[in-house]
């Protein structure tokens, strides 16, 4: 195995995690098998998934006999962008990952994907999830003696295929996995085949795609889309691929669920021009705000979306209230995400960095702000202000999905519910800290029925995965409290320098 860990690039911070209010992305996949540029296109699919994760990118490729890795901090533009980087990533078979952290810190020990040599040979391991039984697993894995490298839940995944009895390496693959509790789309790689899962409840996506008779698995269609591959169909929930050069295999070795995907891949996390579970991501975001436009308008003069994730649902409140949807914020796309360091000193300047109101149009107007989410609130309170500072008379707050009143522990990094504004005050109250005329989220019911459900979330309807707004999780909550643990567990802390 041939390893590249340094990296180039300080790790970068945007506005919005600098102020800790939003919710940040999971992690991203991507694979391809049997192509003579599959390094090369791996790096374009990354590309494509970077919003789902910003913090860290690697690969790893195989000709078959070799694996070679590169694993960087960063950007993948900043760091898989010179040849020489791509030259050395050989062989026709290729995985990556883009990361969010959500269990172990930013370093690079915990920058997928993973890597072991096993008893049948090199396995290379990507995921995108969270684990929620994976501190128990490790600690009696530790008590068992095994030495763990990093301190991410992926390497728990590794080290029960390790010491799995089975034979082959998809039945070992596939006996881990039902140790396992938790959200998890998975592509490995060995030297003679690319595997892909999808967890029991189909809680983080997967899908197949097709490029010049070779199989792709990647987290979202925009990643097909950005190297002109053929999309096939989604990985089923529960479902595993064996892709070899003879083919593709299925296998449905779990128990049968019903199908639970991640609500917020439509509401927040899937590029608008993904295709999710067979819908349009940008169409049922605008879905969601002709539903918030019917539950909760008010009159107004123009409907102004806050940048960027905001958009879609403003055309829908928009297209459905009648009232002109304007740019009454402007985003400043070429504020550079190392600029904002996470010091107090210049919080307050962040939002300001990237949005900034436009003065000319909202003076003296009654305007609605449509947003995706509140999570804490901070990055709110600045956005009515601004608005209030450029003259606006009136600002109602919208926001196209329920108030967040749980957190998540299946990949999406939410704060504590202590910290959730809408699980801490009541909806007079967040609208009086926001400093808003009126507050309104869409319900519960709302939400599904603007995603084709005309009777609401408890008439039969396929559910999803809403516990963070319903407290309905699907999976038992092994590691609830586990989440410091993990981070103690780190013997380093997040490093603007490569590990040596």
């Amino acid at each position: 195995m041939i390893f590249s860990d340094n990296s180039s690039s300080k790790l970068s911070v945007d506005s919005r995690v600098v102020d800790g209010d939003s919710l940040r992305e999971e992690c991203g996949v991507f694979g391809i098998f049997d192509h003579a540029d599959s390094a090369t296109l791996t790096t374009l699919g990354l590309h494509a998934l970077q919003h789902r994760g910003q913090e860290a990118v690697g690969i790893v490729s195989s000709d078959g006999k070799q694996f070679y890795a590169e694993r960087r901090l960063g950007l993948v533009s900043e760091n898989f962008t010179k040849p020489r980087i791509i030259d050395r990533l050989k062989g026709a078979n290729a995985i990556g990952h883009v990361r969010y952290s959500t269990t172990g810190d930013t370093i690079l020990r915990n920058v997928q994907p993973l890597f072991a040599d096993l008893a049948g040979g090199g396995f290379a391991l990507a995921h995108n999830g969270n684990l929620t039984n994976a501190l128990s697993l490790r600690k009696d894995l530790e008590k068992a003696g095994a030495i763990f490298q990093s301190t991410s839940d992926t390497e728990t995944v590794l080290h029960l295929v390790a010491r799995s009895e089975k034979t082959k390496t998809i039945d070992r693959f596939v006996d881990a996995l039902a140790q396992v509790e938790g959200a998890y789309a998975l592509v490995g790689l060995t030297n003679k085949k690319m595997i892909g899962v999808r967890d029991p409840l189909g809680i983080r996506p997967l899908v197949l795609g097709e490029l010049d008779g070779s199989y792709i698995l990647a987290s979202e269609t925009c990643a097909l889309d950005i190297i002109g591959a053929n999309f096939i169909r989604e990985i089923e929930n529960g479902e595993v691929v064996v892709i070899t050069k003879r083919g593709l295999k299925s296998y449905h070795p779990f128990p049968k669920k019903k199908v639970r995907h991640c609500i917020f891949e439509y509401i927040y996390f899937a590029r608008p021009d993904s295709i999710v579970g067979g819908h349009s991501v940008y169409e049922c975001r605008k879905s969601l705000g002709r539903e918030l436009a019917k539950e909760s308008h008010v009159e107004a003069d123009m409907i102004i979306p806050v940048p960027d994730s905001g958009v879609p649902s403003a055309v829908g409140y928009s297209e459905e209230s009648g009232v002109p949807f304007e740019l009454g914020i402007i985003r400043n796309h070429y504020v550079g995400r190392t600029f904002i360091e996470p010091q107090q000193s210049i919080r307050s300047f962040s939002v300001k960095l990237k949005h900034n109101a436009n003065r000319a149009l909202v003076g003296g107007k009654k305007i609605v702000l449509v947003d995706d989410s509140i999570v804490r609130g901070t990055t709110s309170v600045k956005i009515v202000q601004m608005m209030r500072d450029a003259g606006a008379s009136e600002v109602h707050m919208r926001i196209a999905a329920p108030p967040i009143t749980h957190p998540d522990f299946y990949g999406i990094d939410t704060p504590s519910q202590d910290q959730l504004l809408a699980a801490t005050k009541s909806l007079q109250e967040m609208g009086d800290y926001l400093g808003a005329d009126s507050l309104s989220f869409l319900s519960v019911d709302g939400l599904y029925r603007a995603m084709g459900h005309p009777k609401g979330r408890d008439n039969d309807c396929p559910q999803y995965t809403d516990h963070c707004f319903t407290g309905d999780y699907p999976t038992n909550l092994i590691d609830e409290h586990g989440e410091q643990d993990f981070k103690q567990l780190s013997l380093l802390t997040v490093s603007n320098t490569p590990e040596q």
